[in-house]
This record gives C-alpha cells, sequence and structure tokens, in this order.
C-alpha cells in the first residue's frame, strides 16, 4: 500500500482549510463592522452634544482688538477668517451702528433689518 494520500483526503484537507481560512476571514470583517458601528455611535453623540451654531459673528482684526466686521452665525467667510467669536444680537446692532462694516457675503446688516 501506499503512504500517499488519497484524492479523497486531499480534498477534505483542502475543505478544512478553506473554512479556517474563512472563519479568520469572518471575523476579521465582524471586528471592523464593530469598530465601524462603535464610531457611528460616536459621532452621532457627538453631534447630539455640540453646541448650537452662533446666530451672529463678529471679526476681529489681525490685533485682535478692533472689529472689522459683523457675519450672520452659518457666514462661510466667517469661517474662513478664523478670527471670530459668537454675540448676541444688540452687539451686532451696537457694531452696525458704529459704522462696522457688515459681512458682503451673508448680509447680517440685511438679517437684521438694519438700516444705516
Amino acid at each position: 500500500m501506499s503512504d500517499a494520500p488519497s484524492r479523497l483526503e486531499l480534498l477534505l484537507f483542502a475543505r478544512r482549510v478553506v473554512v479556517q481560512q474563512a472563519e479568520v476571514s469572518l471575523a476579521q470583517l465582524d471586528r471592523w463592522i464593530a469598530e465601524e458601528r462603535r464610531r457611528e455611535v460616536e459621532r452621532r453623540r457627538g453631534e447630539e452634544r455640540r453646541p448650537p451654531a452662533p446666530e451672529w459673528l463678529v471679526q476681529y482684526g489681525l490685533n485682535r482688538r478692533n472689529v472689522d466686521a459683523v457675519h450672520r452665525g452659518d457666514c462661510w467667510a466667517a469661517a474662513k477668517s478664523g478670527r471670530c467669536r459668537p454675540v448676541g444680537r444688540e452687539l451686532v446692532l451696537d457694531a452696525l451702528r458704529q459704522g462696522v462694516a457688515p459681512c458682503v457675503h451673508c448680509r447680517p446688516d440685511t438679517a437684521l433689518g438694519f438700516m444705516e
């Protein structure tokens, strides 16, 4: 008799190898799925805890003392400047009365109904 494995034994061995590799792959996929679910929960929790966007912003000059402009809270130009701070409606109106320029993109003066 031959010591070589039969064709059936080789096929059964190949099946065990494939099953083992599939189990490892499934375990990897399950870890990835669990990690993505955890990230999604964190993302949602972060959105829920995020403070509301400010309604009005003032933009300070490079020296951080002079007010250069006023913006609505959702203005894209204010977000790009990086020198804005949230303020209340009355402070924006006071700044406009003192001659601070309104943003030409979001027009806070129009939104407030401010007439010079």
